[in-house]
């Protein structure tokens, strides 16, 4: 008899690693302490899995990732979305720990997710990095916006407060300068980045922190990561409209920014736009189809380790 692959769910808090394998249907629970992770690597290690399947959950889940990576497990981060619609599909609308894990393992058996790319020490420190700038960067627009609606009392506070945070947002802008001056790799992709005009420091630093896969994987893999790559919406005879969805929103929000730039300096982008909208295409549509160009052009520029050539 053939024994069966097992599919593995992982859902993770902060404090506990809740685990379901399928076929066979089991649970346990495991302290997310570094005897609760090594004990489950001794346990897949034997069990061999096809594949283990963890839900972003907002950085508690890097940990486990690496260790499981680093035993060579196949392990898989997927977008909590897409597990979420998959449960509602399957008639699953109840949520405990223990189901989450369970929808997991349901999803990589039924699915089954490619293992991707994991970034390594440096690029998790300089993924850090650029989030507490993006959320110092969101404080300050928070800040701004409350000063509008305060009272004379509070806003020399909210004065101050900002001050203090752009001071932040600079020793944060420092530290990434030197961090990256250290990496001859990470050197290189920024430079490859900011060569393609539209591409300034802003989404050059993303895409180097937020998207190791950039240049590692195919022109369709990458638009799905980023979450541009465009899914019919058809039923019957009715054609709907392709949308978007996934994928990494914090990329995509500063990629959006970005094809907007080189639809006005970057000449390939901009003369794609242009015949978009002469086209009949909304602005909308034809915004997010540069990002989607914009964004295999870098991935094929990363891959070849080439610096942008118009032609």
């Amino acid at each position: 008899m053939i024994p069966q692959s097992a599919f593995v769910g992982v859902d993770v808090s902060r404090d506990r690693l809740d685990v379901f394998v399928r076929p066979e249907d089991s649970f346990m629970s495991q302290p997310y302490t570094e005897e609760g992770i090594l004990s489950l690597v001794e346990r897949f290690m034997k069990l061999k899995p096809e594949l283990i399947l963890i839900e972003a959950t907002g950085g508690y889940e890097m940990r486990i990732v690496a260790v499981l990576a680093h035993a060579g497990l196949p392990v898989v981060l997927i977008n909590a979305r897409q597990v979420r619609d998959f449960a509602k599909a399957t008639g699953k609308l109840a949520k405990t720990d223990r189901i989450d894990a369970q929808n997991l393992a349901h999803f990589a058996e039924a699915v089954r997710p490619k293992p991707r790319l994991l970034p390594d020490e440096d690029q998790r420190e300089l993924a850090a990095l650029m989030t507490r700038h993006r959320q110092l960067v969101d404080m300050v627009t928070m800040e701004k916006n409350r000063l509008r609606s305060s009272s004379a009392i509070v806003c020399s506070q909210i004065e101050e407060h900002i001050a203090w945070l752009r001071d932040q947002i600079k020793n944060i802008d420092k530290d990434l300068g030197e961090f990256i001056g250290k990496s001859p790799l990470l050197q290189r992709r920024l430079e490859i980045a900011q060569s393609v005009p539209g591409v300034g420091p802003v989404l050059s630093r993303a895409l180097v922190s937020y998207l190791p896969e950039l240049g590692a994987v195919n022109k369709k893999e990458i638009a799905a990561i980023v979450g541009v790559a465009p899914f019919n919406s058809d039923s019957g005879k009715h054609k709907g409209k392709r949308i978007i969805w996934g994928g990494r929103e914090h990329i995509r929000s500063i990629l959006y920014m970005g094809a907007l730039v080189a639809t006005r300096f970057n000449p390939v982008i901009g003369s794609f736009y242009q015949r978009l909208l002469k086209a009949g295409k909304e602005k909308k549509l034809a915004l997010t189809a540069c990002m989607r160009k914009l964004i295999t052009i870098l991935n094929a520029m990363m891959k070849n380790d080439t610096l942008w050539r118009e032609a």
